[in-house]
């Protein structure tokens, strides 16, 4: 997939000469790449098949929240990098990332049709979500782009709400299940595992010591589920062996047993036990697909009435993975 930043680069490469066919672009944030963005997706390939041009998405940096009410600013699901990576296995062909500014926010709805999606981007289709507004103010509204669009001259999809039983597919909806530790649900929703990605670092071994050894993640994303343990499963994402997988017991929370031990500063650590694994993973990159949410974390009166829970996690953990 093509990666530009910015629609007016975009447009850049055309006057250069560079050319390409005509676009069908979809426009949204895509934080989870969930059901109802792919919908999105689909119809964008669908528009570029049939017209015999190029499937797009437009997408936005930060998320807008963060420009205006950066403490109510959602936790994102995903990084841009995993958000731009699935809408590529997606199909589609061209990303345009715009770098969302307090300029580029402040350009009118009607402008923005005409400068940024008619212009820059030379759009024949665009394709956006029922609740899709844009411009100043959110001014514009979906009637508002329909109606521009047939001014002039590119085609407007607008997708309905994507729902999956009485459940809305919605990041807002994906980031409340998971922050209340339904990542089953959740998953539903996404179309895949709700993912943790981070690299391994190194921890107080305490795993190691107790005879269950954990890779500690420093997570990348901003989203965590609910403390407690879950069955998931890890990808090894570089290495020498990138792309092997094992079953993980995943414990999210802030080990209670070993508070007010050296080392121990109540934080919240991701810790994952491999199972049936034994190398060296430091400063790898894990991709953790987290499953079923198995217990509450809770405090244990003795290390070896933890280490009895531990051994009952992992047995459930191998009986999911079976």
């Amino acid at each position: 997939m093509k990666i530009v930043s910015g629609a007016a680069a975009f447009a850049e490469t055309r006057a250069a000469g560079a050319g390409g066919a005509p676009l069908s672009v979809a426009i949204g944030n895509f934080d989870g790449v969930h059901h109802g963005h792919q919908v999105l997706l689909r119809e964008a390939r669908r528009r570029a098949t049939e017209g015999g041009g190029s499937s797009a998405v437009l997408t936005f940096t930060p998320h807008p929240a963060r420009l205006f009410a950066p403490d109510r600013a959602p936790p994102l699901i995903m990084s841009l990098e995993r958000r731009l990576e699935l809408c590529a296995e997606a199909g589609i062909e061209i990303a345009v990332v715009e770098p969302f500014s307090r300029a580029f926010a402040a350009i009118e709805a009607d402008a923005f049709v005409r400068d940024v999606l008619r212009r820059d981007l030379d759009a024949r289709d665009v394709v956006v979500g029922y609740d899709f507004s844009f411009g100043r103010g959110r001014a514009g509204d979906t009637r508002r782009l329909a109606a521009l669009g047939a001014e002039l001259g590119f085609g407007v999809g607008v997708i309905p709400q994507v729902a999956i039983g009485d459940l809305p597919c919605s990041s807002t909806k994906i980031r409340e299940l998971v922050s209340e530790g339904h990542t089953a649900l959740a998953a539903t929703l996404l179309g895949r595992p709700f993912e943790v990605e981070g690299r391994v670092v190194r921890g107080a071994a305490r795993g190691r010591q107790l005879g269950f050894p954990t890779a500690n993640v420093v997570p990348e994303g901003e989203l965590t589920p609910k403390v407690g343990i879950y069955a998931a499963r890890a990808r090894q994402l570089d290495g020498p062996a990138a792309d092997a997988t094992h079953a993980v017991a995943l414990s999210v929370g802030r080990n209670p047993t070993f508070a007010g031990q050296p080392g121990h500063d109540g934080g919240v650590t991701i810790e994952a036990h491999l199972l049936d694994f034994d190398g060296d993973l430091y400063d790898r990159r894990l991709r953790l697909e987290v499953g079923a949410r198995l217990r509450d974390e809770r405090r244990f009166d003795s290390v070896a009435s933890l280490i009895a829970q531990i051994q009952a996690d992992v047995a459930q953990v191998r009986g999911l993975s079976s």
